[in-house]
C-alpha cells in the first residue's frame, strides 16, 4: 500500500509534503474503531479498479478519492464525507494538481455519502469509485456477514434498539436503488448476489436475531 501511494502522490507533492499526508492517512485508517473501514477496504477498492475493464479519465484523482473517501469516519456524524474531502484538500494544498483536478477530488469523495443517487456531475470516475466501494455487498454471504459484523462494531456505542432500524433502513434504500452499480462490469459481477446478501440481512434485522442469523 505504500508503495502505490508513493507511485501517486511523489509526482504531485514535494517529498515532506507527501510524507505528512501518508501519515495522516495511515494513521486514519489504523484507528482502534475502524474495523470495516480500514486499509483492507481500500486494498479492495484498488483491486478492482486494477482489474476493471474501464479506466478512470483521471486516474490520480480517482486513486487519491480512494485514499482519502472515508479518512474521516466516526459513526455518530453525518458529516465524515464532506470532512474527508475537506482534509484531501488541506493535505494537497500546494500540490501539483489543478483547481479543476482539486474540485473533481472534492466532488468525488462527498459523493460517497449517496450511493444510490444519480447526480448530473456525475461520470465514469464516479461511477468506478461508487462500484468499487459498494463490491463488497456482492461477496460471497459468509465473507459478507464479516462485512456486516465489522459495521456493527464500528457502530459499538449505538444501542441494538436503535442501530436495527438504522440499519434496515440504509438495506431498504440500497434494495430500492434502481440500480446498486454503475458500470456494466459491476452489474455483471456483482448486482444479484449483492441484493441477495442485502436482502439476507435485512430479514435477519427484522426477525428480531439480527447479525446472529446470516452465515459466517
Amino acid at each position: 500500500m505504500a508503495a502505490r501511494w508513493q507511485q501517486t502522490v511523489a509526482p504531485l507533492l514535494p517529498t515532506a509534503a507527501g510524507e505528512a499526508a501518508w501519515r495522516y492517512v495511515l494513521g486514519a485508517y489504523a484507528g482502534p474503531d475502524r474495523h470495516y473501514h480500514a486499509l483492507a477496504h481500500l486494498a479492495t477498492m484498488f483491486a478492482v479498479l486494477d482489474a476493471h475493464p474501464e479506466k478512470a479519465s483521471d486516474a490520480a484523482v480517482l486513486e487519491l478519492a480512494v485514499w482519502f473517501h472515508d479518512a474521516v469516519y466516526d459513526s455518530l456524524r453525518h458529516d465524515n464525507e464532506a470532512r474527508s474531502a475537506e482534509a484531501a484538500l488541506q493535505y494537497l494544498q500546494g500540490s501539483r494538481l489543478s483547481a479543476e483536478q482539486l474540485a473533481r477530488l472534492d466532488y468525488l469523495i462527498r459523493r460517497t455519502q449517496h450511493h444510490a443517487r444519480t447526480e448530473p456531475n456525475d461520470g465514469l470516475d464516479t461511477a468506478l469509485l461508487l462500484d468499487a466501494d459498494l463490491w463488497i455487498l456482492g461477496a460471497e454471504p459468509a465473507q459478507y456477514a464479516a462485512y456486516a459484523r465489522q459495521v456493527r462494531q464500528e457502530y459499538n456505542l449505538v444501542p441494538k434498539l436503535l442501530y436495527r432500524p438504522g440499519r434496515a433502513k440504509v438495506l431498504r434504500h440500497l434494495l430500492e436503488a434502481p440500480q446498486l452499480y454503475r458500470t456494466r462490469y459491476a452489474q455483471q459481477q456483482r448486482d444479484a448476489a449483492a441484493r441477495r446478501n442485502l436482502a439476507a440481512e435485512l430479514q435477519a434485522w427484522e426477525n428480531g436475531r439480527g447479525l446472529d442469523d446470516l452465515s459466517g
